[in-house]
Order: structure tokens, then C-alpha cells, then sequence
């Protein structure tokens, strides 16, 4: 594929583009040049969207698990076939390199095909009672779902929201970035391409706000889905608290990663520095304070540095690029305020903290360390290509730091005691532990956080059961 898709909303099936309506201009983030104009929603289009989910719900709901199946194997078997065309279409919306998307393309493919497995078992159970009666639990699925996906991941995140209610038997309105619209259609697509009925799911696009108190604001909504920044998590959750609306929430984080004296310094390095950097850090479970024991310090932030200043930066469809542009012009102004600020207050800037080029939105691989807990960086969450190297004397200072924020979404710890591993995955305070590893995400494990970092699960049998209401049935 050489060109960008023509953009639409889809609602009913049906391609809903042009008219009066605004439009958002999507950019390249590696070129600055618009790929293309995005009708937004008005409060018209949003009520027909309700209006046909909640006939879609009536439809669905009593879908067999072999058809909702079906679809969802469908649907991977598509998105597999036009791995290349979707992941072409994320990297000129959102920058990553195309490796980076492909991948993303195939997380979709296998959470599809788990889901489609768990359309068999979503289990009730039958309770002990005495002959002649009988008391069961079972699992309906809830209803309408309004599920919001932001930019950073725009095959993934709108996987994730459309996959676990279809396979619930919930109908969706999915409000995609309006950075990446074209990565989500093309999801859609596949589901529909796949027998998904038109009423099932839909995609709109909008000024947030205006989108979200909407449909939120309407009955129909049974359940909010949401990923994205605590500040907009809170506020939406206090809008679905009118209606009563259920919320599964993947807020931000500021991912803690501790580094013992006794881990192996070359492995932990090779692995974590590209893990720093892929998606040009802008991963909500990003590895971003590194907490380095005393004696690993000095050689961990070396090595640190000196990775990251050889990490390639380029447009995404360069097959050499490691790292491509963050992905608005809202992420590198964020970077120099947060880096600044850090060094003003005595932090130490090893490498980056500056722009690339004179177009798109490349900012370098940037290292600090020495940086006091009082920067504005060592508080709130980058969302970018910067790492934060700061020593302690030993795993209880240690532990202190990485439970000191209100976030919880990931943790990760490198240590060869296993004595000490189990420890710390019962007392660091996240939804995700990764232990000698940086691989915590999988389509049948859950993924969510704590504190702020937001609550339920997606991905894993959890993700579907976050789509259901659990009832009980007595008969006498």
C-alpha cells in the first residue's frame, strides 16, 4: 500500500464523511504534512450511533459462542493476511517503525483467537442446595460499551477495546484517537470483513470531551472503557458514576525498574535500554525510574547512556530506524519542560534532551540521573524517550522509592536472589510485576493497575468477564 486510506466514521455500517461537519487534520509525526481530514461526530451522529448499539446489543447478546467465535477467528485470520497494509497505515499515523507495528498487528491476531476461545468458557457454576431446588451463577454480558483507545498503541488499543466485548456478546462504540483513525478502521474492517453484524460495533471520532459526556451521558452506555491519562480517567469516571456505568480503567504510570547489585548487568542493559525506547517511550508501561542499588550504579549508568546514543532515530518506514517520532507536537514540548526542570534542580543530562531535525517531532534518547524527587520528572509521567538513573543503598530504600508515587500499573526488578524475588513481587505496589524481565503483557494474562494507575483488567479471561454481570438464579 502507497497511499493513506480516505477517512470516515463508521456508524450502522454505513461510512458517515463530508457534510458540515468539523474535521480534525491527522499528520504524518515524522513529516509535519497532513495525511488526511477526519469528520468528527456531532450530537446527531452520536445518537444514531446509541440508538444502533442498542440494537446491535439485542442482537447480539444471544449470538452462540460459535458465531461470536467465528468472527473473532475470522477477523485474526484478515488482520494476519493484511499484517503489512495495517501496519503501514499505524507507522505514517503514529510514527513507530514498522517493525514496531507489525507487532502490533500480531498481538490483535492472538488476543482475536484467545477471545474466541474464551466465547466457551465463560463458565457460571451450579450451587449446592437440597433436592428439589436448584441456585446457579451465571455471566451476561453487560450491555452497550462505550470504549475509548488512545494513540500510542492504534492497532493494539483497539483491539483490545472491540475484541473482549464481541466475545462477551456486549455491542461497542469505539472512540479511537483522532491522531491514528485509520489504524482502528482497519481493525473494524476485519471484523467486519469476518460476519461481525454492522450494528455490533462501531467507530466514531470527535472532540473528546464532547464525545465522552455524550454517550456517557445517555442509558444506553452500560460500561466505560477507557486507557489513557489519570487526569481524563478521573474525570470520565465521574461522569459514568451518573448513570452508574460500570469502568475498566488503564491509567498512566511511571514504571519503577529496581536493579540489584547482584543481577547481571550486561543482560539487564541489552534488554531494557531498546525497552526504554520502543514506541519512542510512549508506552503506559514504559520502564522510566531506575532504582540502582549502590554497587551496580556507576557501570549501570554508563552502560545506560552509551546504548541510548547509539539507538538509530529516523522516520519509521526506514528499515533501519529504531526509533522513530514521538507522535504530536505535545510530546517533545512535555520532554524539554520535564528535562529542563530536571536539570535546573540539579539533575545530570548524560545524553539527549534536545529535538532532532527541522521537521516531524523526533526528540533523542535522553539519560538522566542524580535527579531529586522533588523535579517535576520524578513526579509526573514523561510519556517519552527519557530514562531517570538515581543509586540507593540497599532494597528497602529501594522498595520505598518505586511504591512512592500514587501510580501502580508496572514494576519491573533484576536480581539473582530468588529469597529476595519473592519479595519483592508481594510488596511492590503494581498491577504487572516483571521479574528478570521485561515481557508482562500476554493475551491470556490481565492487564490493569493500581492507585491511579486505574482498576479491572483487559486481555485474559478477565478482559471478557470485565464485559459481563455476574447473576444469580434460585429455583424452589
Amino acid at each position: 500500500m502507497s497511499t493513506y486510506p480516505s477517512l470516515h466514521m463508521l456508524i450502522g455500517g454505513e461510512q458517515v464523511s463530508g457534510g458540515n461537519r468539523r474535521t480534525h487534520t491527522v499528520v504524518n509525526p515524522a513529516t509535519g504534512e497532513a495525511l488526511g481530514e477526519l469528520p468528527l461526530a456531532d450530537p446527531a451522529d452520536l445518537d444514531r450511533a446509541l440508538e444502533v448499539a442498542a440494537r446491535g446489543f439485542a442482537l447480539w447478546r444471544d449470538a452462540p459462542a460459535q458465531q461470536r467465535a467465528a468472527v473473532l477467528q475470522g477477523a485474526a485470520r484478515l488482520m494476519h493476511e493484511r499484517q503489512e497494509e495495517i501496519a503501514r497505515i499505524a507507522t505514517l499515523e503514529q510514527g513507530k517503525p514498522l517493525a514496531e507495528s507489525r507487532i502490533e498487528v500480531m498481538m490483535n491476531v492472538g488476543l482475536f483467537n484467545f477471545y474466541a476461545g474464551e466465547c466457551q468458557r465463560l463458565y457460571g457454576r451450579t450451587l449446592v442446595r437440597p433436592t428439589g431446588t436448584r441456585s446457579t451463577v451465571v455471566h451476561e454480558p453487560i450491555g452497550v460499551v462505550a470504549a475509548f483507545a488512545p494513540w500510542n498503541f492504534p492497532i493494539g488499543n483497539p483491539g483490545r477495546k472491540l475484541g473482549a466485548p464481541i466475545a462477551a456478546g456486549c455491542s461497542v462504540i469505539l472512540k479511537s484517537a483522532e491522531e491514528a483513525p485509520a489504524s482502528a478502521l482497519a481493525v473494524l474492517q476485519c471484523l467486519y470483513d469476518a460476519g461481525l453484524p454492522v450494528e455490533v460495533a462501531q467507530a466514531v471520532f470527535g472532540v473528546p470531551d464532547e464525545v465522552s459526556r455524550h454517550l456517557l451521558g445517555s442509558p444506553i452506555v452500560r460500561k466505560l472503557s477507557f486507557t489513557g491519562s489519570t487526569p481524563v480517567g478521573k474525570h470520565l469516571a465521574r461522569l459514568a458514576t451518573e448513570n452508574m456505568q460500570r469502568t475498566t480503567m488503564e491509567l498512566g504510570g511511571h514504571g519503577p525498574v529496581l536493579v540489584f547489585d547482584d543481577a547481571d548487568l550486561e543482560h539487564v542493559l541489552n534488554t531494557v535500554v531498546p525497552h526504554k525506547f520502543r514506541n519512542a517511550g510512549q508506552v503506559c508501561v514504559s520502564p522510566t525510574r531506575f532504582i540502582v542499588e549502590q554497587g551496580a550504579f556507576d557501570t549501570f549508568r554508563a552502560g545506560f547512556a552509551e546504548r541510548a546514543q547509539r539507538i538509530k532515530v529516523g522516520s519509521g518506514l526506514d528499515a533501519d530506524t529504531q526509533m522513530g517520532p514521538m507522535a504530536n507536537p505535545r510530546r517533545p514540548e512535555a520532554m524539554d519542560r520535564l528535562i529542563k526542570d530536571a536539570v535546573a534542580r540539579g539533575a545530570t543530562l548524560h545524553c539527549g534532551g534536545e529535538r532532532i531535525g527541522n521537521q516531524g517531532y523526533f526528540y533523542a534518547p535522553s539519560v538522566l540521573s542524580e535527579v531529586p524527587l522533588d523535579a517535576l520528572i520524578m513526579n509526573e509521567e514523561p510519556f517519552g524517550p527519557v530514562a531517570i538513573i538515581n543509586r540507593f543503598e540497599d532494597e528497602a530504600a529501594m522498595v520505598t522509592e518505586a511504591n512512592r508515587l500514587p501510580y501502580g500499573l508496572a514494576a519491573y526488578a533484576w536480581t539473582s536472589d530468588a529469597k529476595r524475588q519473592a519479595r519483592l513481587g508481594r510488596y511492590l505496589e503494581a498491577g504487572m510485576v516483571g521479574i528478570n524481565t521485561t515481557m508482562i503483557g500476554g493475551a491470556d494474562a490481565p492487564f490493569g493497575g493500581v492507585k491511579w494507575s486505574g482498576h479491572g483488567s483487559e486481555d485474559g479471561p478477565e478482559g471478557v468477564l470485565a464485559c459481563m454481570v455476574t447473576k444469580a438464579i434460585h429455583e424452589g
